[in-house]
């Protein structure tokens, strides 16, 4: 038996022509069949598909990339893989988990390229997916769109409608953190930001702000505190609030690894949570309900985020359409534990 480069190999080196032989059919007809094209009767398919099962059929990627001009590659790119280590997981895990066995998934980080972006291009990459943390990213996302590779953008609000984008709505969740703890009778809120250059920290900080003067509560300008998104950042923040002649009743953190940061600081400083401080964080990373108190946090679903990104980017490249734009929010939901006193 022999090797058929044009179409694709199977195991054990049976071909698609030796399956053809074994029909009565001709090779492009089980080409055509294990692609699903509707050229080919649904009996047919049906027939070929089923030997291909027995047989162990394994696709020969390599050979068929020759062919269709696909390296059956898709990227993965983060402003920088030096990314909160939740975030990174979760990511990954929600792309991973579209991702068809018959391509190939690379991650980088766009701050690896040093603004040298020769290696992006169409043949090795039949498509693009930007976990975007930073604005710093537009010469990149430029460059992908030049040479038209499909991309999707995740996680920052985009102005080019010609470009897929899927979002958290995270301004919207942390009012809803906030607004909850003003029901729940705080009114001295302080605030622990991520950096302030990455759009979705900004989204979180517009809708503390929201909340407070809806509510009608004075903003501190000393309650606003910048982290980093790491738990030293919070852990650091939380020592500053802590030195304040009036402490917060609650703290919203901007995220969940800073919430833990935070909360060490307070029980270091011989005080209770939440009996002395609430605690508020955003994202609900595996570990919120595992800690003492569990956090009570804004489920952001970043894996969601992820996926319905990743499952966008395969229906351009699988169906060849044009990289049409879209705008899509993911929603974010108030998960209620034990880190929130009633006042």
């Amino acid at each position: 038996m022999h090797e058929d480069v044009e179409e694709g190999s199977f195991c054990m080196s049976v071909t698609i022509k030796d399956i053809a032989k074994m029909l009565n059919v001709s090779h492009a007809t089980v080409s055509r069949a294990l692609n699903n094209s509707p050229l080919i009767s649904k009996e047919t398919t049906k027939r070929v598909q089923k030997l291909a099962e027995e047989l162990n059929y394994v696709p020969n990627y390599s050979a068929k990339s020759l062919v269709k001009n696909k390296s059956y590659t898709i990227a993965l790119f983060f402003s920088t893989i030096d990314s909160p280590s939740v975030f990174f997981h979760e990511t990954v895990r929600g792309v991973n988990h579209v991702m068809t066995e018959e391509y190939n998934l690379v991650i980088k980080g766009i701050d690896d390229l040093n603004d040298d972006y020769t290696s992006i291009d169409a043949k090795r990459f039949d498509g693009i997916i930007l976990m975007s943390q930073s604005d710093s990213d537009n010469n990149f996302i430029y460059n992908v769109r030049e040479k038209n590779i499909p991309l999707v953008v995740l996680n920052r609000d985009l102005e080019d409608g010609s470009i897929i984008n899927i979002l958290s709505a995270d301004k919207k969740g942390a009012y809803r953190a906030v607004s909850y703890l003003i029901e729940k009778g705080h009114r001295q809120i302080a605030i622990i930001e991520g950096k302030k250059e990455y759009p979705a920290s900004r989204a979180r900080t517009e809708g503390y702000l929201s909340a407070l003067v809806d509510h009608d509560i004075a903003i501190k300008k000393d309650f606003m505190v910048q982290g980093s998104f790491t738990l030293e950042s919070g852990y650091r923040a939380m020592k500053f609030l802590l030195k304040r002649k009036s402490l917060p009743t609650a703290v919203f953190c901007s995220n969940d690894e800073m919430a833990v940061g935070a909360m060490k600081a307070i029980t270091q400083a011989g005080l209770h949570i939440p009996k002395d401080i609430s605690i508020m964080g955003f994202d609900d990373s595996q570990f919120t309900s595992y800690i003492n108190p569990s956090l009570t946090t804004v489920r952001r679903g970043i894996n969601e985020l992820s996926r319905v990104g990743a499952e966008k980017l395969l229906n351009v490249i699988n169906h060849r359409q044009r990289n049409i734009g879209e705008k899509v929010y993911i929603d974010t939901k108030l998960v209620e534990r034990e880190s929130i006193a009633t006042i």
